[in-house]
């Protein structure tokens, strides 16, 4: 199973994205307020939603892909 936590925090670190201006612009993309620490807690909780998840992809240029197994 992928680890979220530092799956997320290697991918915000690839981007030179900090947490907080991960929070700014995931405020600019929601209608949901983000702080460093409420963002940094649901990463370090692995408790972000789908949604959030989409946003922060979509702010680092990624897209999130369900593939089926073969």
């Amino acid at each position: 199973m992928v680890n979220i936590k530092n799956y997320i925090k290697s991918l915000l670190q690839l981007n030179a994205v900090t947490i907080t201006k991960m929070a700014e612009l995931m405020n600019e993309k929601s209608e949901k307020t983000y702080t460093r620490g409420s963002l940094a807690n649901k990463i370090n909780r692995e408790s972000l939603t789908l949604k959030e998840a989409y946003i922060l992809a979509d702010i680092l240029g990624y897209d999130i892909e369900f593939v089926k197994r073969k």
